[in-house]
């Protein structure tokens, strides 16, 4: 009998989760607590409790060729950098590609996961949910924590000073829609990520003055990156990543600052951070810049106190007739159907291994799903882990110890604060490609370019110069898809279907241009000749 599995949550992790689970022949049976599928990218105009939210102009910061599941490339008309509502018809069509809503029970909340009492020798949970007021219990031998991170938000008020005597409004980035309502107002926006930059830029164009205060900046970069390619084809390859890998840190930042302050200095407009010598995720926001260049945005240092209408600075500066104040200040970790002790924080690291496996259980039954924060993009990175979990719960694969999965936990720390630094913002951050490669050989799904170099060395170029696309990972080992070669040699076709749109006649070239190109052909044969009579 098939081993039965519980996916909770219907976002991109839950879906993918459910494909990989039929895929190794389990029963999965996916508990989504809306009515529908999507999870963070399905907008709704209210917020809502228990749920992500988003604001209407959201659009995917990763390409689709980057984002895609690997054996289900996105349609070649489909825009490279998706808005929330493409992204949900992607999901759409995943789902009724691989029939998966069969195996949803809509509106449908998980109340709790407990080890069921033989778990030492079952490794099986008992899960208990709630629909239409009505509880049920089942067990389940697996569960895969699908969730995301996005649902509780993070408003640190201690560390603001004087926040109770501010007399206007403040709100979190995910209660904020749309920029109507904030018409003529002078807004605070603290954070910089990618969506206090958004909220900031989209305010903007209709707030009187938007500040933006940082404590400690960011890099800030285009989509559109080299020769107009989106920016993670150019960013994302394992010929980059090798050099990322053997150069020294200082040159490495060095290198990387010269590269994203080609187009502007990013000193110069107050957004280079403070340590530049961290690894940071760069902020993907085009118009950013341009709001601050025309002073309809003003770069801030940390808030150190408010009154009642005015917030002061680190740096001493003072901003007065403030109206509004958005924290866009992240998300904080939350699981409230799993008891405290499956996932903690603890000395500053998540007690997971590899971001997904509880060290600690006598049976690795356990999975997170997507806890995780790449610098890329997390549906890949989704996906590797859900097909390592499952062949987990299969009994295909075999996690180590617990002294050597406790060890390599505190060994990741270790190197993720030498390149991230120490805050607890950075917990769940990795290095894309590593990660994606880490995950990829546990299911022996890496591809090996050296055996390719010599029976596909076309491909193997691909591989190692071009982007670190999803398909890569379907090339050989369990799960193997034949289509994955052609989607990988034909990954720039998709990339410019979208955007060429108008067709381009040549044009005429002028009889100056014929008469040099003429002069140029006289002088190569005369040459030509010239070193025949040496003969």
């Amino acid at each position: 009998m098939a081993k039965k599995v519980a996916v909770i949550g219907a976002g991109a992790s839950g879906l993918i989760s459910l494909k990989c689970c039929l895929e190794e022949g389990l029963a999965p049976t996916c508990f989504e607590r809306t009515e529908d599928i999507g999870g963070l990218w399905r907008f709704k105009e209210i917020v809502e409790d228990g749920r992500p939210s988003i604001y209407q102009s959201v659009i995917a910061n990763t390409s689709k060729e980057m984002s895609c599941f690997s054996d289900f490339p996105m349609p070649d008309d489909f825009p490279n950098f998706l808005h929330h509502s493409k992204l949900l018809e992607y999901f759409r069509m995943f789902a009724k590609k691989f029939d998966l809503l069969k195996y949803i029970q809509f509106q449908t909340t998980v109340l709790s996961v407990k080890e069921c009492p033989d778990f030492s020798s079952s490794g099986q949970w008992e899960v208990v949910t709630e629909s239409k007021g009505q509880e049920q219990s089942a067990i389940f031998d697996a569960v895969m924590v699908c969730s995301g991170l996005y649902t509780v938000p993070h408003v640190p008020l201690e560390a603001f000073p004087g926040i109770e005597r501010f007399r206007g409004p403040h709100l979190h980035s995910r209660q904020y829609k749309k920029p109507e309502g904030f018409e003529g107002k002078r807004v605070l926006v603290i954070g910089l990520g990618n969506s206090a930059s958004d909220v900031a830029a989209e305010l903007s164009r209709k707030a009187s003055q938007v500040f933006l205060s940082t404590r400690h900046g960011s890099w800030v970069i285009s989509r559109i990156a080299a020769h107009g390619y989106p920016w993670d084809l150019v960013f994302h390859t394992r010929f980059r990543s090798m050099l990322q890998n053997v150069l020294p840190l200082t040159v490495l930042i060095w290198a990387l600052e010269r590269q994203i302050s080609q187009s502007f200095d990013q000193k110069m407009y107050g957004l280079q951070p403070q340590n530049k010598y961290l690894i940071k995720e760069p902020i993907v926001n085009e118009d950013l810049p341009s709001r601050i260049v025309c002073g309809s945005i003003k770069m801030k240092s940390r808030v150190t106190e408010f009154t009642e209408t005015s917030a002061i600075f680190e740096d001493g500066t003072v901003e007065e007739d403030i109206d509004v104040i958005v924290f866009a200040t992240g998300y904080a970790l939350s699981f409230p159907f799993l008891e405290d002790s499956l996932i903690k924080v603890e000395d500053n690291m998540i007690l997971m291994y590899k971001y997904m496996f509880p060290p600690h259980l006598e049976k690795s039954t356990l999975a997170c799903i997507g806890l995780c924060q790449p610098l890329g993009s997390i549906f890949p990175v989704a996906e590797l882990q859900a097909r390592w979990a499952t062949r987990v719960f299969k009994g295909l694969c075999t996690l180590p110890s617990e002294k050597t999965m406790m060890e390599a936990i505190i060994k990741r720390k270790k190197k993720r604060i030498k390149l991230f630094g120490d805050s607890p913002s950075r917990i769940l951050m990795s290095k894309h490609i590593d990660y994606l490669d880490e995950l990829a050989t546990e299911i022996g799904a890496k591809p090996d370019l050296l055996a390719l170099l010599l029976k596909d060395p076309k491909l193997a170029v691909k591989l190692y110069f071009g982007p670190c696309n999803p398909y890569q990972y379907r090339l050989e080992g369990p799960g193997r898809w034949a289509g994955a070669r052609t989607a990988i040699l034909c990954q720039k076709q998709r990339v410019l279907k979208p955007l060429m749109t108008r067709t381009l006649q040549p044009a005429p070239e002028s009889p100056l241009s014929l008469l040099l190109k003429s002069l140029g052909l006289l002088v190569v044969v005369w040459a030509f000749f010239s070193q025949l009579q040496w003969y």
